[in-house]
């Protein structure tokens, strides 16, 4: 078995979790690591560098794995374009619409393959959902909710992981509800609509810290999506969400345990015990080394991820400004050749 080669770009908070699953790989190990931090990059691979552009010219990489803050990836994924080399990158894809769109047209044009990293489709609780669901346990879907909590927004010092968080313009949209949003189309399709509200709660940000979003799919699902960062649910588990999921003759549960019930009778349990929420982020990148081993598409592909996650994304803030429903197709058509 060929082992592919990979560069990590990125060696901050996050990049841990993508540390900790490329360790446990059996046909992909990271050879080098960039970070403005040197320490840290030598503590995350055998050859350290401080620029990707160093590491770039250097190394001779299969991929990258790109786990930097979204400001910088259209500058790194074209630098990775042009050497030839697949990419994965860390959600958001972009810290804007214009951005998004540079990003896949530079990897397009180079035939370079890109997967965004959205790992929440991922999360086993999930997985088995859409088992559930599309075998016919529920019925014919007709409705969704997400509750997501976390308690790291309030006081003068919020996020204190990340904190640059606190500069951020778009916030939990962008950072934390675009993984519903995939994984509600995960799950029932693609989104035609939405409709958004959010405010700012504390006064110590730049973004948005409270949102709710009702979403339309194309095939009359709908569901919504509701976030802060102001408390966590009362049992605390490997998930910061609470979920239903409703059908013609059924509905079933997802608890932040990373259990499903159906009623009063629990029917799956999550059995993970290492990894980051439910070894997600391992689940994510093996697809990626999987599908540059077979050619098969990715699940979350580029230019599919930009028109029908992103693209959400882009509505919901749209529809913020507007204070109306926000047709997809409008912010695809709006940039989109």
């Amino acid at each position: 078995m060929k082992v592919l080669k990979g560069g990590l770009i990125g060696c901050g908070f996050f990049s841990r979790h993508h540390q900790e699953a490329w360790r446990r790989m059996p046909d992909a190990r990271i050879v080098a690591a960039c970070d403005p931090c040197i320490e840290r990059a030598r503590a995350a691979a055998p050859k350290a560098y401080f620029s990707a552009e160093e590491m770039l010219s250097a190394e001779d990489l299969d991929f990258v794995d790109i786990v930097t803050r979204s400001s910088g990836h259209l500058e790194l994924v074209s630098l990775a374009a042009r050497k030839g080399v697949a990419v994965v990158c860390q959600k958001p894809l972009a810290p804007d619409w214009e951005s998004a769109c540079r990003i896949v047209e530079i990897a397009g044009s180079h035939r370079v393959r890109l997967m965004i990293h959205d790992n929440w489709r991922w999360q086993p609780w999930y997985r088995a959902a859409n088992r559930i669901i599309a075998r016919g346990d529920i019925g014919t879907p007709l409705g969704y909710g997400f509750r997501c909590r976390w308690k790291d927004g309030g006081g003068d010092e919020p996020y204190p992981r990340q904190a640059y968080f606190r500069d951020l313009r778009r916030l939990i949209i962008d950072e934390t509800l675009v993984h519903h949003i995939d994984t509600a189309r995960f799950l029932f399709g693609d989104i035609s609509s939405v409709y958004a509200e959010a405010r700012q709660i504390n006064p110590g940000i730049r973004g948005e810290d409270r949102a709710i979003l009702a979403l339309m799919h194309f095939n009359g699902v709908m569901g919504w999506i509701d976030g802060h960062s102001f408390l966590s649910h009362d049992d605390p588990g490997p998930s910061i969400d609470e979920a239903i999921f409703d059908g013609e003759s059924g509905s079933i549960r997802v608890t932040s345990l990373g259990e499903i019930w159906s009623g009063h009778r629990k029917i799956w349990t999550d059995d993970f015990s290492i990894g980051y929420r439910g070894d997600s982020v391992h689940a994510a990148l093996a697809h990626f080394i999987h599908c540059l081993e077979t050619d098969e598409s990715f699940e979350t592909g580029d230019r599919e991820y930009l028109e029908k996650t992103f693209a959400v994304v882009e509505a919901a803030y749209t529809s913020i400004a507007a204070s109306r429903r926000v047709q997809t197709a409008e912010i695809v058509a709006s940039i989109m050749p």
